[in-house]
């Protein structure tokens, strides 16, 4: 039997309920939620059903140890006394990522520089050889975090952030991060019982990712390679079965996902991504202006959209923002409609009151995530106080 150990799944601000409630979902014991974080804990095969079945998360850590640490010093004796050969090779690559949260130290590349120092002097001492460094595919990633004087040393069982999913060619401008459009999709609700649409679909991200969520399919399956495959215990029979297991649970979709963009260029990215996601059975991409479209039928709407913000483009605010609002009031009756912005100001100009609002972060934008209900029965599109 494998033992169970403590991990930490990072998230974005914001997202930490919907983290702890996927990961209690999986199978995890002991969640806990923190900030853009939640603790866990769980075996090996649970480690790699993390990495590949977490929607939320951005990295899999997995604490091997924590020690006080007063000055520079107490950091360097105290990692040169783990046994690091148990994780690495003397003749094998690392890479050491830092964050601080303390008045001790201000700068983190000189603390990641401190703890690479520390390892390699250990090997070097006591076998005459040193792992070198490699940022882009190391044996071993290291993470060290300093949260006052508290230190805690993990190592990183996902490598690349699992925002890169793999599925994406082709991207636009300043595309949203796919942990992010995942992310909002759980927020509004969505459950994959209704129509779904993104009317400024970009590059595709939002719909590839309802897609996974609407057939239950897990969202790092083609990703090509996580940390834990360079470890020395990875077990390749394990991480399959793993897999298996997952894509077992994956269901039936029968409603619509559709996507818009007036952008030519756009819209021949998205088709490519989501062709490349192998969704394509699932998804339609169209060439069109969301503010010169109505909703064809009766059938429930549900909308997600991350409309271009002035960071990016170079447009009307106020004028793009109440388009928004009268062509969801005349045009989309019986829809639910969220969308992402960080122009806390231009909201104003969408001439609707949202029934929600819900603070997060896109990128380092401070931004809402806005909910509008359009009744159906009336052409005035009545919508909800």
């Amino acid at each position: 039997m494998e033992e169970n150990f403590n991990m930490l799944a990072k998230t974005l601000f914001g997202f930490e309920d919907l983290l702890a409630n996927e990961l209690t979902q999986l199978g995890a014991l002991d969640v806990k939620t923190g900030v853009r974080s939640v603790s866990f804990s769980g075996d090996k095969g649970f480690m790699y059903k993390a990495n590949l079945g977490l929607r939320t998360a951005i990295k899999i850590l997995k604490p091997i140890k924590s020690f006080i640490v007063n000055n520079e010093k107490d950091l360097y004796d105290n990692l040169y006394k783990m046994s690091w050969d148990q994780y690495v090779k003397p003749t094998g690559t690392i890479a050491v990522d830092a964050t601080i949260h303390s008045e001790l130290f201000t700068n983190s590349l000189y603390i990641a520089q401190k703890t690479k120092d520390a390892i390699v002097d250990k090997f070097r001492d006591t076998t005459g050889e040193r792992p070198n460094v490699d940022l882009k595919f190391p044996d071993l990633k290291v993470n060290v975090h300093v949260d006052r004087h508290q230190c805690t040393i993990s190592l990183d069982s996902s490598g690349d952030s699992l925002h890169k999913r793999g599925y994406k060619l082709a991207t636009n401008i300043a595309p949203i991060n796919e942990v992010l459009a995942a992310g909002l999709i759980m927020l509004s609700g969505w459950d994959g019982q209704t129509d779904f649409m993104d009317p400024m679909c970009g590059s595709g991200t939002m719909l590839i990712e309802a897609a996974m969520i609407a057939c239950n399919i897990p969202p790092n399956l083609m990703r090509k390679e996580f940390a834990f495959e360079r470890w020395n215990d990875w077990d390749v029979e394990l991480f399959e079965k793993i897999e298996e297991s997952l894509l077992k649970k994956t269901r039936d979709f029968h409603h619509k996902i559709t996507g818009y963009d007036k952008a030519p260029s756009a819209v021949a990215k998205a088709i490519e991504n989501v062709k490349n996601a192998q969704l394509d059975d699932f998804i339609e991409v169209k060439h069109e202006d969301f503010f010169k479209t109505q909703k064809g039928g009766d059938e429930k709407l549900h909308m997600v959209f991350n409309p271009p913000y002035g960071e990016r483009l170079d447009i009307d605010m106020e004028k793009f923002y109440k388009n928004i609002g009268d062509t969801l009031k005349q045009g989309y009756p019986g829809t639910e409609a969220w969308f992402i912005t960080s122009n806390l100001d231009a909201l104003k100009h969408v001439g609707l009151r949202p029934s929600r609002k819900i603070h997060l972060f896109n990128a380092k934008l401070e931004a809402r995530l806005v909910k509008y209900v359009m009744y159906e029965g009336s052409k005035k599109g009545k919508y909800m106080n």
